[in-house]
C-alpha cells in the first residue's frame, strides 16, 4: 500500500476514534420515546394505576388491553393502553363514567388501530348491538372498518362469530353473533359519512367519529350522536388532530373540557374575551331583554361536563417547533413504532410551512386556517387585542373604536336566513376600521334598526351587492324606501355591482395584506375571512365564492362592501359655468350693457 494511502487511512481512523470516544462506540443521543400520558386530560375519580385487582375493578380498559393482546395478537403502545384505562373508567356506583370522549393527538400515531380494537371488543365481548363508524370522508371510515373486518377474520374465535360481512359500497357492515348465546341476536359495525343524515334511523351504542376537526357545523354531530340518546350506556368516541378556527364542534368540546380542569392553556379566558367583544359589536336588538344573534346554536348540543372526557397529546403552546421534547409529547408513538422516529418528524419540520407542521405534527391549534384568501397570519395581524377592564375582565380598548361617521355594508347568507351589518369608519389615529355591528335572522328588523337615532346620525350611506346575490332583493327594498318620501327611511343606498365588486375585494385584499384596516375579534367574521374560497375571473380579478367556501361568507361580504363604500370617491356635481364677463370700457368703467354671451370656452375669462 502506498505511503499516502496509509497516511489517509490513519487519519480516518483517528477521526473515528475522536467521534466514538475511548469505548469505541459511536456517541449518539438517547432516543426519545413518545409520552405515555397526555399533556392535558380529565383526571380520574380514583387511582387507576398500577394494575391490580382493585384498579381493574374501576375500569374496563384492562379488559380491552387483554383482548387486544390475547385475541387479536396486537400489543398496544403505552399511550394506547393508558388511554383505554382512563377513558373507560367506571363510576363508583357502577356504569361508565364518560359518554363522550375526545382524543387529540398528532397524525400517524395509531388512532385507527385503537378504533378497531375498541369496536371489536364492544361487539364481541360487551355485546353492544351497534357500532357506528364515521368520518368526514366515507372512504376513511371504510378503511378503519375494513381493518376491523380483517382482524376478525384472522382470529379463529372471532371468525366463528361472523354472521355476515356486507361489502356493498355505502352499506358496508360487519355482523357478529351475540355472545349471549341467542343465535337470533347480532352485533353490527356499520359505517356512514359524517353528514346531517348520518345515523338517522339507528340506535347506536358506540359512535366513533374520526377527524372531528372537519366538522364545521353541528349538522353531522347532532345527527350522529343523538342515536345514543335512548341507550342507558353508550359512548361517543371522537378522535382528531388539532383544529383551527373552522372546527366548530371540536373547539366547543375542547373548551368545555379545558374549563372543567382549570383552563391549563388559557383558551377559556381567550374565548371569553372574544365572546365579550363579539357581544359588544353584534347588536341585533335595542331591547335589552331580547337575546342577540346566536351564531352557534348550541342549545341542543350542550354537553354535560361530568360525562365529557378529554385526552390531549399536544405540544405546549408557544414552544419552538424544534423542541424535540415537545415532539415526544404530541407524538406518543414516537420510537415505540420502529418506523416513526425523530428523523421522520425533523424532515417534516424542515420542509412543511410552520403552521402546517404545528397543526399536523405538534397538534397545536391555529387561530386561522392553513389555507385562506389572505396570506397566513395577515388577517390575525390586523385584529384588535382586548385589554383588561376595571373589573379585570377583557374589554375593547378605547383606541380600537370607530370615532367618525360610518359607511354600512350588508351581507346575507346563502340560505337567506341571516343578515349581517358591517360598519366602516376611522379610528382616532386615522386608521380604517371595519366591524360587524349586527347579525340577525330575517330582514324585517333592519330598516328600523338602522334608523334608530343614535345610529342614524352617524350613518352616511349603505351598500351591498346589488345584483346576483342573496342580499340583492334587500338592497332593492331599501332603495325603494329611501326614494319614497312617505317612508321613514332616508339613508342613501349606493349600488355595488359590476367591476366595483372585484375592485372592492382588491381593496380589502390590499388593506389586509398591508395591515391598513383593523377589525375586532369576531368569530362570525374571522371564520369567513380565513376560510373563504376565491373565484377568479378573466383578467385575474377575484371575489369570494359562496358556493365553494366551506363556511358562510356573508359577514365577509358585508365587511368588503362597507370598506369599498368608505373608499369610494364621492360623487360631486360639476360646478355651474361662470357668469358671462362684464364689459369694461377703455376708461376702466363698467359699460352700461354686457355683450351677448359667448359660448366658446376659448374666449371665457376666469
Amino acid at each position: 500500500m502506498a505511503a499516502s494511502s496509509v497516511s489517509s487511512e490513519a487519519t480516518r481512523q483517528a477521526r473515528g476514534r475522536a467521534k466514538t470516544g475511548a469505548t469505541g462506540a459511536r456517541a449518539r443521543r438517547p432516543r426519545r420515546f413518545g409520552s405515555e400520558k397526555p399533556r392535558v386530560f380529565t383526571p380520574p375519580l380514583r387511582p387507576l394505576e398500577p394494575r391490580s385487582p382493585s384498579t381493574e375493578s374501576r375500569t374496563l380498559g384492562y379488559q380491552v388491553i387483554d383482548f387486544s393482546e390475547q385475541v387479536l395478537g396486537i400489543t398496544l403502545y403505552p399511550w394506547q393502553k393508558w388511554l383505554l384505562v382512563h377513558m373507560l373508567e367506571l363510576l363508583p356506583e357502577g356504569g361508565m363514567r364518560f359518554r363522550t370522549v375526545v382524543v387529540l393527538v398528532a397524525r400517524q400515531n395509531g388512532k385507527s388501530t385503537l378504533s378497531q380494537v375498541l369496536a371489536l371488543w364492544f361487539m364481541a365481548v360487551w355485546g353492544w348491538p351497534l357500532v357506528l363508524g364515521t368520518a368526514q370522508d366515507l372512504e376513511t371510515a371504510e378503511e378503519v372498518w375494513q381493518g376491523a373486518v380483517d382482524l376478525a377474520e384472522e382470529d379463529p374465535e372471532l371468525a366463528s362469530m361472523i354472521k355476515r360481512v356486507v361489502k356493498v359500497n355505502g352499506k358496508k357492515a360487519l355482523e357478529l353473533a351475540d355472545n349471549s348465546g341467542d343465535k337470533e341476536k347480532v352485533t353490527r359495525y356499520k359505517v356512514k359519512a359524517a353528514n346531517r343524515k348520518a345515523g338517522r334511523g339507528f340506535t347506536g351504542n358506540l359512535i366513533m367519529l374520526d377527524e372531528l376537526r372537519e366538522h364545521q357545523n353541528w349538522d353531522a354531530w347532532g345527527a350522529i350522536t343523538k342515536t345514543t340518546m335512548a341507550q342507558a350506556e353508550a359512548l361517543v368516541f371522537a378522535l382528531s388532530n388539532a383544529g383551527d378556527v373552522t372546527s366548530i364542534v371540536l373547539r366547543y368540546l375542547r373548551k368545555m373540557a379545558h374549563e372543567a380542569i382549570g383552563d391549563p392553556d388559557g383558551i377559556c379566558a381567550q374565548d371569553e374575551a372574544l365572546g365579550q367583544l363579539h357581544a359588544e359589536a353584534v347588536q341585533a336588538s335595542d331591547n335589552p331583554d331580547e337575546e342577540d344573534a346566536d351564531f352557534d346554536e348550541l342549545d341542543d348540543m350542550e354537553q354535560d361536563e361530568e360525562t365529557l372526557g378529554l385526552f390531549e397529546w399536544s405540544a405546549l403552546p408557544g414552544c419552538s417547533k424544534w423542541d424535540r421534547d415537545q415532539w415526544a409529547i404530541a407524538n406518543p408513538s414516537l420510537n415505540w413504532n420502529p418506523g416513526f422516529t425523530e428523523r421522520t418528524i425533523a424532515a417534516a419540520c424542515k420542509t412543511d410551512p410552520e403552521w402546517v407542521f404545528r397543526t399536523e405534527c405538534l397538534c397545536q391549534w391555529s387561530d386561522g386556517v392553513l389555507d385562506g384568501p389572505f396570506p397566513p397570519g395577515t388577517w390575525e395581524k390586523g385584529q384588535n387585542k382586548p385589554v383588561p377592564g376595571p373589573d379585570g375582565l377583557p374589554m375593547q380598548a378605547d383606541e380600537d373604536r370607530i370615532v367618525t361617521s360610518v359607511m354600512v355594508g350588508l351581507g346575507q347568507s346563502g340560505d337567506r336566513e341571516m343578515v349581517y351589518v358591517a360598519f366602516a369608519g376611522r379610528r382616532a389615529d386615522g386608521v380604517d376600521q371595519v366591524e360587524i355591528a349586527a347579525g340577525r335572522r330575517g330582514y324585517d328588523w333592519l330598516a328600523d334598526w338602522l334608523m334608530e337615532p343614535r345610529r342614524r346620525k352617524r350613518i352616511v350611506a349603505i351598500t351591498g351587492q346589488s345584483k346576483g346575490a342573496p342580499v340583492s332583493p334587500l338592497l332593492d327594498h331599501l332603495e325603494y324606501l329611501s326614494s319614497n318620501p312617505e317612508e321613514d327611511f332616508d339613508i342613501p343606498v349606493v349600488r355595488w355591482e359590476g367591476s366595483d365588486l372585484t375592485a372592492g375585494w382588491a381593496g380589502v385584499d390590499d388593506a389586509v395584506r398591508d395591515t391598513k384596516v383593523r377589525h375586532q375579534p369576531q368569530p362570525v367574521l374571522d371564520i369567513a375571512a380565513t376560510t373563504a374560497v376565491l373565484k377568479v375571473f378573466g383578467g385575474g380579478a377575484k371575489l369570494p365564492d359562496q358556493k365553494a367556501s366551506p363556511a358562510d361568507i356573508a359577514s365577509l361580504m358585508a365587511f368588503t362592501a362597507a370598506h369599498w363604500l368608505l373608499h369610494r370617491p364621492l360623487e360631486r356635481k360639476p360646478p355651474p359655468p361662470p357668469p358671462p364677463p362684464v364689459a369694461v370700457d377703455s376708461r376702466g368703467e363698467h359699460a352700461a350693457h354686457a355683450p351677448e354671451y359667448d359660448d366658446n370656452p376659448a374666449h371665457w375669462a376666469f
